[in-house]
């Protein structure tokens, strides 16, 4: 992923300064990157339409990129940062906002405690929809037979923590669990040690546009969950009333 991104990212710059689009040959010199490697991850990037190909020669920046550009303007991810540095100061433990794409969540913005040397939590990382806190919260409106066509091809084995349900009837089990308290709370279905609370953050008709989650052990997080969901409710409450939370 690393590689993909550093490939997408020398790719709009080459635009942003003007510059020819590169090809296969001239990303793997100028990135140090096996030019097969690059072939490969290339064609990954264009089959998710965040680059695309002319041609069949250079690479320049695809419709889905642009797209997640316009979504990163919004008034609402913009109001996002503030609101993640709010919940660290008040809780005390980290803080995320998420969207969906299929069954893989995509971390937008992350507060400035995760920023720690050696850390892999950076925007764009992708993470399982089934077993992450924010994953739930972005599943939060899905009844059960959308929750099984949204999971059909899902491979569950190796993936998860020791909390993670494997198989569509047990995270369907902790979806009614957790709608009936209000808000989701994964434990270690992740991460081993790690707790994570999430919402739903919803635009101004209602419909689910991410999801906000403050993450940290057990002991970070103490025994109310309850009262750390209202902070955060409140904080994803805020997120709807920003500027441009408009319905898509």
């Amino acid at each position: 992923m690393a590689q993909g991104l550093r490939i997408l990212r020398h790719v709009v710059e080459r635009e942003k300064r003007g510059q020819a689009p590169p090809g296969v040959s001239q990303l793997a010199a100028e990135l140090g990157i096996e030019q097969s490697r690059v072939s490969r991850l290339a064609q990954e990037l264009c089959g998710l339409e965040l680059l695309e190909r002319f041609d069949r020669g250079p690479f320049r920046a695809g419709p889905r990129f642009f797209a997640l550009a316009a979504a990163l303007n919004t008034g609402w991810v913009r109001a996002a940062k503030p609101q993640l540095e709010a919940l660290v100061a008040e809780l005390g433990v980290r803080a995320r906002l998420s969207i969906r794409d299929g069954y893989r969540v995509i971390l937008l913005r992350a507060s400035s405690n995760e920023a720690v040397p050696g850390s892999f939590v950076v925007p764009g990382m992708v993470t399982p929809v089934w077993c992450t806190g924010a994953g739930r919260a972005l599943l939060w409106d899905l009844d059960r037979v959308q929750l099984g066509e949204l999971l059909a091809d899902v491979n569950y084995i190796g993936i998860g923590g020791p909390g993670a349900a494997h198989a569509t009837d047990g995270i369907w089990d902790l979806m009614v669990r957790d709608r009936a308290a209000g808000f989701i709370s994964a434990d270690e279905e992740f991460e081993h040690g790690v707790v994570e609370l999430a919402v739903p953050v919803r635009d101004a008709a209602g419909s689910i546009i991410g999801a906000l989650s403050v993450l940290g052990t057990r002991a970070e997080l103490g025994t109310d969950s309850a009262s750390a969901a209202r902070v955060l409710a409140t904080a994803a409450a805020r997120l709807r009333d920003a500027p441009e939370a408009q319905p898509r």
